[in-house]
């Protein structure tokens, strides 16, 4: 049996490293294109995942399994991915880093729909009171105010939800690591396809930043960040620990703030803040 301290610890991790998944997509999206910048670390990801599957000896999914994978692929490897390098293209990294504490809520309603899990009513308390913060700071625009950028991040929050509990659910038999290696091989040959469509015409001009930028997306956001992530979800609950996404956006400004020198503003703080104060309340009743 395994602790509840495995559980949030794992999570806690997979956090950790999501949390500088959308600073180095603004990095990366100032050289590549979105549609190129997602296949590629779909690419680049799928070889990592098949070649650790193959050293490791892993067995084939059964084909009750296939459907699942693909919908987890479909969510993590290219929808998230994609919407929100296009978002990037209309919001700052801090603005869109916001719309994360909105994740936790999606995750746990579809945790409730495809994983059966009944929080207890003051869970969907505290975490609607993290999501309704969010959606009050993304209204009033904080001075950046983009209608295409937010509904893309919402847009990508959704769907990121679902491929979460997706993958949870998966992890419970498959295994955490294993649900994302073989979500990003079944995803290579179209994102292959799609990565030499879309292909830069040349690499000349293409700054250190934004190569640093898709490095990091390619090996922790796609690949190593979801070992510790869907390991963690899938021993302590999808809605329960799923709630620790309410701390990424404070590790997420920082880093924007550090690395990208961007502003950030005293109200994004202090919706952080509060949406961190709920993820307390919420796990107490998951």
């Amino acid at each position: 049996m395994h602790s509840p301290l495995a559980a949030w610890g794992n999570g806690l991790l997979g956090v950790l490293i999501f949390s500088g998944s959308l600073p180095a997509t603004r990095v990366a999206v100032g050289g590549f294109s979105p549609l190129f910048l997602t296949s590629a670390r779909a690419v680049l990801a799928a070889l990592m995942a098949g070649a650790i599957l193959l050293v490791l000896r892993q067995k084939r999914p059964v084909a009750g399994d296939v459907v699942p994978l693909v919908l987890v692929a479909l969510g993590v490897v290219v929808g998230f991915p994609l919407l929100t390098a296009m978002a990037l293209e209309h919001v700052t990294a801090v603005h869109s880093i916001v719309f994360i504490g909105l994740l936790p809520l999606s995750t746990a309603i579809f945790g409730v729909l495809r994983g059966g899990e009944r929080p207890r009513p003051l869970f969907w308390a505290f975490s609607g009171a993290g999501a309704l913060a969010v959606a009050l700071f993304a209204v009033q625009g904080n001075g950046e105010i983009s209608l295409v950028g937010d509904l893309l991040m919402l847009a990508a929050i959704l769907v990121c939800g679902f491929a979460y509990a997706e993958g949870a659910r998966l992890a419970r038999r498959l295994g955490g690591w294993q649900v994302i290696c073989w979500a990003l091989v079944f995803s290579l040959p179209p994102m292959a396809a799609l990565a030499l469509l879309v292909h830069p015409q040349t690499l000349a001009g293409i700054s250190m930043p934004a190569w640093a930028g898709l490095a990091y997306v390619s090996v922790f956001s796609m690949l190593v960040g979801f070992f510790f992530w869907y390991r963690g979800l899938a021993l302590g609950g999808i809605a329960g620990v799923g709630q620790l996404q309410l701390v990424q956006p404070f590790f997420g400004l920082l880093l924007a703030g550090l690395l990208l020198a961007e502003p950030v503003a005293p109200s994004m703080i202090a919706v952080t803040v509060f949406v961190v104060a709920c993820v307390v309340g919420a796990r107490r009743f998951a």
